[in-house]
């Protein structure tokens, strides 16, 4: 279809203005997406499109994750400008406190002017910028409390190595029952469900969520109280947070079998106060191998001995009381798995669950609550 000059005109001089504060926060969220270093350079830019009068729509994008805001402006002329994400970033936060003025001109330059500062940067054409794929699924939804409190309790024991692809992001299932997350490393493993809480009709979702998407929805969901909406197509998975869009490719391959991990005859228990075993945890630890973080559990009859040691630098050990009443036993663990575990349960009693000191160990909340929350971590060798 023919695009009239008067149209190509209108486009290359678009013009409006936003509040400071709105532009400088949802650019924090936008170009946390952009990758500092892209082998395609259009991906460095963000896509600033008109929507009506009094909207602008901010969009960025790695191809794999692609973040979406709406914001309120006064728009003179409607079009659409693509200008570097990060360097946008940084004078934004620099501005001072006054209405923002973006004009493009007729060669893809955009001046920004505020107050009395005035910048010039070099844009890109529209027509680079990928296309935003769009949900073709009935959308289902749940509260953004509950999401973020399943990124919290899990996001931790993904793994970090990028060769281990289906364990680089975490197992998320929906389901008339409820919903659950499911992460592991293959040394470690955090499961968290909460029941009941799916809503009628909707769509069964089970897919792998990347680590990078949870990472930028636990930003978008901070401070956000609604339901989140989410629906999928054959490759891609959507959340709308409000007036915020987040869109992610879904990793593909085998999850391990969790079940199977989580352990079934872990016959001995012992609780702890998870501030009390976190600070001796992390006390002892400082004298760990620095490559293992190894430490040692000694269970005997009313007590846990938490001890280290190092070649290089020496030893340390503390003393809790415990109320436990059966055999000795000593377990290897590394300190790092288990505080990251309990800075997440922050207070409360711990139960720790295990069969002998060569057996996967379990912990868990000791009261329960709204979600079932199990860590399951493996035993080093001593």
């Amino acid at each position: 279809m023919a695009v009239s000059e008067g149209a190509k005109l209108k486009e290359s001089n678009m013009q409006f203005v936003v509040s400071k504060q709105n532009l400088q926060r949802e650019l924090a969220y936008v170009q946390g997406v952009v990758e500092k270093k892209n082998t395609i350079p259009v991906l460095s830019n963000i896509l600033i499109e008109s929507v009506g009068e009094n909207n602008i729509r901010l969009t960025g994008t790695d191809l794999d994750v692609t973040i979406r805001c709406d914001m309120d402006a006064e728009v003179s002329t409607a079009g659409s400008i693509c200008v570097q994400a990060r360097k946008l970033f940084e004078i934004a936060r620099l501005l001072p406190d006054a209405p923002v003025t973006f004009k493009k001109e007729s060669n893809d330059w955009v001046t920004v002017t505020c107050d009395k500062t005035k910048f010039k940067m070099v844009g890109v054409a529209r027509d680079a910028f990928p296309e935003v794929p769009s949900s073709k699924s009935t959308p289902t939804k749940l509260s953004a409390e509950i999401i973020k409190s399943f990124i919290d309790k899990t996001i931790f024991a993904i793994t970090q190595e990028e060769s281990r692809y289906t364990l680089s992001g975490a197992k998320f299932i929906m389901d008339d029952t409820g919903a659950k997350m499911v992460t592991t490393d293959g040394h470690r493993l955090a499961y968290v469900e909460r029941k009941g809480v799916s809503k009628d009709n909707s769509e069964a979702i089970d897919t792998l969520i990347p680590r990078k998407t949870l990472a930028e929805l636990t930003k978008l969901t901070a401070g956000f109280e609604g339901e989140i909406s989410l629906g999928l197509d054959n490759n891609h998975i959507f959340f709308d947070v409000g007036p915020r869009l987040l869109v992610s490719r879904m990793l593909y391959g085998q999850f391990p079998n969790y079940d199977m991990v989580m352990p079934k005859n872990n016959d001995k228990s012992v609780q702890f106060d998870c501030g009390q075993l976190n600070s001796a945890v992390r006390r002892v630890a400082l004298m760990s191998d620095e490559r293992s973080h190894a430490i040692r559990f000694h269970l005997e009859p009313n007590q846990l001995v938490i001890s280290s040691q190092n070649a290089e630098e020496g030893e340390a050990s503390e003393t809790i009381q415990a109320d436990y009443s059966g055999e000795e036993t000593d377990i290897g663990f590394n300190a790092q798995y288990l505080l990251e575990f309990l800075n997440v349960i922050g207070e409360g009693a711990v139960a720790f669950e295990f069969k002998d000191g060569n057996s996967q160990a379990q912990l868990r909340p000791a009261e329960g609550g709204d979600y079932d929350y199990k860590y399951v971590v493996m035993p080093m060798r001593l």
